[in-house]
């Protein structure tokens, strides 16, 4: 079951002309959002953040804009069937909605961390301030390894974000994030956190992870809207692995925030 350009179709295939950019170039733009309580109006499903970055993007290509009321409309369809929704937009207006569960392993993600790699520069992201559906790079750099996730990396070998979230981390007293100037996808979970941590008082350091900053955390983790917060305890690069705390007490403050 999905939706697509205004309606509820029952099928696990979509058929698209062989010339749509879409298929071709990956002409699309998506978010993929979590829906908490059952509604798109949580504060925590942050329904009109989603659609907001969706339009910045719309804008910048100069893309036709869709029928938001029939994006609503799709969404709430699918929300009773499905906990994660991805939404993707045409250069021509048209939607695309798609529903998919939790992953399974979440819970034990979340408590005990996951182990990563830094991935080659090469896979840098393409448009890297907007979500495309040119997601190539990122997927190779999590494919491309048995490890649960891959952080990128630019030229001079800064870490960036993963290959499907944001990265956070702890040391010094503060919290820490790489800055969106330094070429990463503005978040909507990491937007939501940095305003509420601030809120909070709480110290923020939005500055590059360099080679060394990243050898000073005592604790890091990625998010997304999806897996909300997911500790690292490893990272694997070639001159050696990080160890960091997955259990770290600062991570309980900002679980708070769910």
């Amino acid at each position: 079951m999905f939706w697509y350009d205004g309606k509820l179709i029952h099928s696990q295939t979509l058929e698209l002309n062989i010339n749509d950019p879409g298929l071709l170039y990956g002409a699309t733009v998506f978010t993929t959002l979590r829906v908490y309580e059952n509604s798109l109006d949580s504060n925590l499903t942050n329904w009109q953040a989603h659609c907001d970055r969706l339009l910045s993007s719309i804008q910048s290509f100069a893309w036709q804009q869709p029928d938001w009321k029939r994006v609503r409309q799709g969404a709430q369809l699918l929300l009773p069937h499905f906990p994660v929704l991805r939404i993707t937009l045409f250069p021509d207006g048209r939607e695309s909605i798609i529903g998919r569960f939790l992953p399974p392993d979440l819970t034990e993600k979340q408590k005990n961390g996951i182990a990563c790699y830094v991935a080659s520069s090469e896979f840098s992201r393409s448009l890297p301030s907007h979500k495309t559906g040119n997601y190539l790079s990122a997927w190779l750099a999590k494919t491309s390894s048995n490890a649960q996730e891959a952080i990128l990396v630019d030229a001079q070998g800064n870490w960036l974000e993963t290959s499907t979230g944001n990265l956070l981390g702890w040391c010094d007293g503060s919290w820490w994030t790489p800055p969106i100037k330094a070429g990463i996808l503005p978040g909507i979970l990491r937007s939501q956190l940095v305003n509420w941590l601030q809120n909070q008082q709480q110290p923020m350091q939005q500055e590059p992870w360099s080679v060394e900053l990243v050898q000073k955390f005592e604790a890091i983790a990625y998010t997304n809207s999806v897996v909300e917060i997911i500790p690292i305890h490893t990272v694997h690069q070639p001159t050696g692995s990080l160890q960091y705390n997955p259990h770290h007490p600062s991570f309980q403050q900002i679980r708070g925030l769910f």
